[in-house]
């Protein structure tokens, strides 16, 4: 496995892939890896003959007081999975090298979905993720992407620029990973102390129960997300929002669609935690 810093670099070896004919999938990471990385990995392999990661802590997509500075770093250890998972390349620039100049002067932007749900909270995150998967597209040039399921916005935000700006990439998206019992897999899962650890699944169980109230034929979505809001604040969470949009456009759910996604995300002590479920009817 080759660790690549430069842009120039990379570049150069992937013209290497061009001229043997061999198909690459890119998987973008912040590092700190866990399992559900790793599955992005196993279905990256699945899809191309060669694999890239990359790991860089965008601060582009940090707002104000959030955790771009105390982010885990983990880099060794993520590297000695990266090779047993039968990564080719792990894609490793510096801040400097991604953002040479003092302020990123050109960014891509979202439409008004950006402001809604995650957005509304932490404003200007959506420009950064767009910017600098942007950037990482036009770098390694591959031929798939992998994205994980449960930033289910991000992933959304993602599918528009690559169809409206005509990337020639396909999104491949991979289900989120979960502990045996519910929780997402996350990296800011480690802020959690046991106590909390304990307490985190209640944040799916309450999607599940969205779930099985709206197959039941429930279509009172206030009624519904009020009462999983309820039952997290009475347990301790700061709610952000519990919604349920449909799932291909993100758009406000009304009676009578039938592709859903039920999506929260609230505070449990020091971590901010988001998930969602895909809903048919």
């Amino acid at each position: 496995m080759k660790i690549i810093t430069s842009i120039a670099e990379l570049r150069a070896w992937r013209k290497t892939l061009l001229v043997a004919g061999e198909t690459l999938a890119f998987v973008p990471t912040m590092g700190n890896l866990h399992e559900g990385h790793l599955a992005l990995v196993a279905a990256a392999r699945q899809h191309a003959r060669r694999v890239v990661v990359s790991i860089f802590v965008n601060p582009l997509q940090f707002g104000q007081g959030e955790d771009y500075l105390t982010y885990p770093r983990t880099f060794d250890e993520d590297c000695a999975k990266l090779e047993a998972a039968g990564v080719d390349v792990v894609f490793h620039p510096s801040v400097e090298e991604l953002y040479p100049r003092t302020e990123q002067r050109y960014k891509v932007e979202p439409p008004a979905i950006q402001d809604e749900l995650c957005g509304k909270f932490r404003p200007g995150h959506f420009r950064g993720v767009a910017t600098v998967v942007t950037k990482l597209f036009n770098i390694v040039q591959s031929e798939y992407a992998m994205f994980g399921k449960k930033d289910y916005q991000q992933l959304k935000v993602i599918e528009g620029f690559v169809a409206d700006l005509d990337f020639p990439v396909t999104i491949v998206p991979v289900d989120t990973g979960r502990a045996d019992d519910g929780l997402a897999l996350s990296s800011r899962n480690g802020y959690l102390t046991p106590e909390e650890r304990a307490e985190a699944p209640r944040l799916y169980r309450n999607l599940k129960q969205i779930e099985s109230s709206l197959k039941a034929g429930d279509s009172d979505f206030v009624k519904l997300t009020e009462t999983a809001r309820a039952d997290l604040e009475n347990h301790g969470w700061r709610v952000d929002y519990v919604e349920i949009r449909t799932a291909q456009t993100l758009d406000h759910a009304r009676p009578g669609d039938k592709a859903l996604v039920v999506l929260a995300a609230a505070r449990l002590g020091k971590p901010r935690l988001i998930d969602n479920l895909e809903v048919s009817l």
